[in-house]
């Protein structure tokens, strides 16, 4: 089986700090593909670059065996590549509608007016259940709420690939089990996900397949049960040197 999304030696540099290095990954179409590793492993680094925000320095990153590292990201987004972010970024002064509405009307290749945009940005409102505050402002919502909404506008483009940053981060623990369900629903549709997580019961619960990122650099990748017991792994994340 061919990979949906790919990256063959892909390397980022920010002066003289390497945050990527010679990196190779694949996620295969219908996964979910969880990213872990501490911070500043480089993990948003990786998001960045598939999603067309930095270019890697080498390496290519591949959609359905198409190169994307040429093109922006409002183009890598209407390809079928859809991202939240660790901290969301709504239009703060436009309502939960209108904000998934703009991602309906102009993060898909397929050309909609903005009646049928609205319908689709209602249809992705209702999958993340924040169908009862269409009419609100994204100003007004809390935190659990923004997530929400970051989550609703990236399924109104209709991606083929979601990469979700840490939707579950700051989540009380009722919070976090109906984005869990709301994960797996995404995933049930026939969406691929490829997720960064901190929170290891998550990461370890919902994906089918786990890479560790340690100063740039892969140290694991491989079944949940696998990385849970892997002592490089175990090592990066107590802080011990990954090759005592």
């Amino acid at each position: 089986m061919s990979p949906i999304l790919e990256g063959k030696g892909v390397t980022k540099r920010f002066g003289g700090l390497t945050a990527l290095q010679d990196l190779d990954f694949y996620v295969n179409k219908g996964e979910i593909f969880g990213l872990i590793g501490p911070n500043g492993a480089g993990k948003t680094t990786l998001f960045n670059l598939i999603a067309g925000a930095y270019k890697p320095d080498t390496g290519e990153v591949n959609l359905n065996g198409e190169n994307l590292t040429h093109l922006r990201p409002d183009q890598i987004c209407r390809k079928g590549i859809a991202r939240t972010f660790q901290i969301p970024k709504p239009f703060s002064n436009l309502s939960v509608l209108e904000n998934v509405t703009l991602g309906a009307y102009f993060g898909t290749s397929q050309q909609k007016g903005l009646k049928e945009a609205e319908a689709k940005a209602l249809e992705a409102i209702e999958r993340v259940s924040l169908q009862g505050k269409i009419r609100t402002l994204a100003s007004s919502l809390n935190l659990v709420e923004r997530k929400r909404l970051e989550l609703a506008r990236a399924l109104a483009t209709q991606p083929i690939v979601l990469l979700l940053d840490e939707v579950i981060a700051g989540l009380n623990p009722t919070e976090t089990l109906d984005m869990i369900r709301v994960i797996l629903e995404i995933r049930a549709s026939g969406i691929t996900i490829f997720m960064i997580e901190h929170i290891m019961n998550v990461v370890m619960r919902v994906s089918d397949r786990i890479l560790v990122l340690h100063y740039g650099e892969e140290i694991a990748e491989g079944l949940p049960e696998e990385i849970a017991c892997n002592p490089v792994v175990i090592r990066a994340y107590l802080g011990a040197p990954t090759h005592a």
